[in-house]
C-alpha cells in the first residue's frame, strides 16, 4: 500500500482535494504524468500531427451520439427505417445527432486516412514504432468493420442492397465461402437476422475491440515517442538529454500540444459544424439519397456502390477481369524470374517467391478456368476479392518494404514526392470511379490504378533507395513561430 503524502493546512481547497484524490488513486496521477505533462514529444509538429486527436474526438463523437441514437433505435426489419425517421422528425433534436452520426462517420475516415498519409511521408512506421504502425493498421482494419455494419442499420435502400453485394463477396472464397456468407447474414438473403447480427456488432463487440486497439496503439506510441518531420530520434540512448534527462528537443505534450491541438480541433469542429447544418449529405457522398428509401427486396436501384470511404478498394475489386488476371500473372512470372537470376537475395526468398507463383498459376488456371471435382463453382470474383483484401492488408507490411536510408520525405530525393503525389492522386481517381457506374473507360483506368496502388508497395523495397539522400541532422530542424 502505498504512503499517504501529507500537504500543508494553509493549502487551498483545490490543493487540498487533488491530493486527497491522488493518495487514493496514485495511478491517474501517474498516467496523467506518463502521457501528458511528462511526456516530452518533438518540438517541431506541425499541421499533419492534428489529425491523430481528432480521430480521438471523432471517435468520442461517434460514442457519444451511437448512445443516444440506441435509445431510439429498433434492430427489426419491419422498423428499423421507420425508427430512424422517427429519430429525425420527432425526437427532440434527433436529426441533429443522427447528421453528427452519419458525418462523423465520414469525418473519421477523412482524418484516418490523413493520419495514415502523415505517417507514410514522414516514416512514422519506420523502426521503432512497427507495432504502432501494426495497432494503426488494426484499427483501420476493424473500423472499416464498424463502418460497414452501420451501413446497414438506417435499413435504406441502399443500405440493404450494399450489404447484400458486400456480404455476397465472402461467397467467393473457396470452400468456406458460401458457409461464411450465411454465417455473416443468419439467414439465406440479407433480413432481420443480419440486422440484428450487425447491430449487436456494431453496438457492442467491435467497438469494445477498436477502444482496446486505440489504447494499445497510444501507449506503444508513448512507449517508443513520437515521430517527427525531419525523421530525428529525441528518446533512447543516443538523444540529446539535458541535466534533468529531458529531451533537449522536446517538450512537454501538456501544456504546448494540448493548447496546439484546441487550434486544431476549432477548425475542425468549424467545417464539421457547417457540414452538419448546411451539407449533411454532401451532394449524396455522406449520405446517398437511395438510402431516404425503405429498403425493397424486389427493387434493385440502378447502380449500387457502397459509401465513398470504401469505394478505392471497391474499384480494385471491379477492376479484376480475366484480362486483368493475364496481365498480373505476366508481372509475377516477371518479377519471380528477376529476384530468382539477377538478385542476390537469399536462397530462402527466391524458393518461396517460386512456390507463391507456381502456386498462383495453378489457382488462377483452376479457379477460373477448370472447375473440376472440389474447385467447381468457384467463382472468378475470388481474385477480386483477394485484391481488394490484399489492398488493405499490404499495409501490415509496409514497416517491412521501406528500405530507404532516411525515415522523412524531407531528406529524400525530389522524384520521390512525385511518387508520392502520384500515389495520392491515384487513390482519389481510384474512389472517384467505385461510385460510377460500370464503363468500358473506367475498368481500363481502374484496372492500371490498381497496378500502380501494388507497384508502389511491391516495388518499394527496389525505388526507395534510389536517388541522392540529402543528410539528415543532428538535431530537430526548428522555427518558432
Amino acid at each position: 500500500m502505498a504512503e499517504f503524502k501529507e500537504i500543508s493546512p494553509n493549502a487551498t481547497a483545490t490543493e487540498k482535494l487533488a491530493n486527497w484524490f491522488n493518495n487514493r488513486f496514485p495511478t491517474a496521477g501517474a498516467a496523467y504524468r506518463d502521457h501528458l505533462s511528462e511526456y516530452y514529444a518533438p518540438k517541431n509538429f506541425n499541421f499533419w500531427y492534428f489529425f491523430g486527436s481528432l480521430a480521438l474526438l471523432v471517435l468520442v463523437i461517434q460514442i457519444v451520439t451511437g448512445i443516444f441514437l440506441t435509445m431510439h433505435y429498433k434492430p427489426d426489419a419491419e422498423k428499423a427505417f421507420e425508427s430512424v425517421e422517427y429519430i429525425m422528425r420527432d425526437v427532440p433534436w434527433g436529426w441533429l445527432v443522427r447528421y453528427m452520426h452519419s458525418t462523423g462517420a465520414s469525418a473519421f475516415f477523412v482524418v484516418v486516412y490523413l493520419h495514415m498519409f502523415k505517417a507514410l511521408i514522414y516514416g512514422g512506421y519506420r523502426k521503432p514504432r512497427e507495432l504502432v504502425w501494426l495497432f494503426g493498421c488494426s484499427i483501420f482494419l476493424v473500423l472499416m468493420a464498424e463502418a460497414f455494419m452501420g451501413y446497414l442499420l438506417p435499413w435504406g435502400q441502399m443500405s440493404y442492397w450494399g450489404a447484400q453485394v458486400i456480404v455476397n463477396l465472402f461467397s467467393a472464397i473457396p470452400f468456406i465461402g458460401p458457409d461464411l456468407a450465411l454465417l455473416i447474414r443468419g439467414d439465406y438473403v440479407v433480413g432481420d437476422a443480419t440486422l440484428n447480427r450487425f447491430f449487436s456488432f456494431h453496438v457492442i463487440a467491435v467497438p469494445m475491440v477498436l477502444l482496446g486497439l486505440v489504447v494499445a496503439h497510444i501507449f506503444a506510441l508513448h512507449d517508443v515517442g513520437s515521430n517527427n518531420p525531419d525523421g530525428v530520434e529525441i528518446k533512447g540512448p543516443n538523444a540529446l538529454k539535458d541535466a534533468n534527462g529531458h529531451p533537449l528537443d522536446g517538450i512537454p505534450f501538456h501544456p504546448y500540444y494540448t493548447v496546439h491541438d484546441i487550434f486544431g480541433v476549432a477548425v475542425f469542429l468549424l467545417v464539421f459544424s457547417a457540414i452538419i447544418f448546411f451539407a449533411p449529405e454532401l451532394g449524396g457522398y455522406f449520405l446517398e439519397y437511395n438510402n431516404f428509401i425503405p429498403a425493397d427486396p424486389l427493387k434493385t436501384p440502378l447502380h449500387i456502390a457502397p459509401v465513398w470511404y470504401f469505394t478505392p478498394y471497391y474499384s480494385m475489386l471491379r477492376a479484376i477481369t480475366t484480362e486483368m488476371m493475364y496481365a498480373l500473372s505476366a508481372i509475377l512470372l516477371l518479377t519471380v524470374g528477376y529476384v530468382v537470376l539477377k538478385t542476390s537475395a537469399s536462397s530462402l526468398i527466391k524458393a518461396a517467391l517460386v512456390v507463391i507463383g507456381v502456386a498462383f498459376l495453378w489457382m488462377f488456371n483452376a479457379f477460373t478456368f477448370t472447375g473440376i471435382g472440389f474447385l467447381q463453382g468457384i467463382d472468378a470474383k475470388f481474385w477480386g476479392v483477394v485484391v481488394m483484401g490484399g489492398a488493405v492488408m499490404i499495409l501490415f507490411f509496409l514497416p517491412w518494404l521501406d528500405k530507404s536510408p532516411v525515415k522523412s520525405i524531407r531528406y529524400r530525393p525530389g522524384w520521390h514526392k512525385w511518387v508520392y503525389g502520384i500515389f495520392v492522386i491515384d487513390f482519389i481517381v481510384l474512389g472517384y470511379l467505385g461510385v460510377q457506374p460500370p464503363s468500358l473507360t473506367g475498368e481500363r483506368v481502374s484496372q492500371v490504378g490498381t497496378l500502380f496502388y501494388f507497384g508502389f508497395f511491391l516495388l518499394m523495397p527496389w525505388w526507395s533507395r534510389l536517388g541522392e539522400f540529402k543528410p539528415v541532422p543532428d538535431r530537430i530542424t526548428f522555427a518558432a513561430h
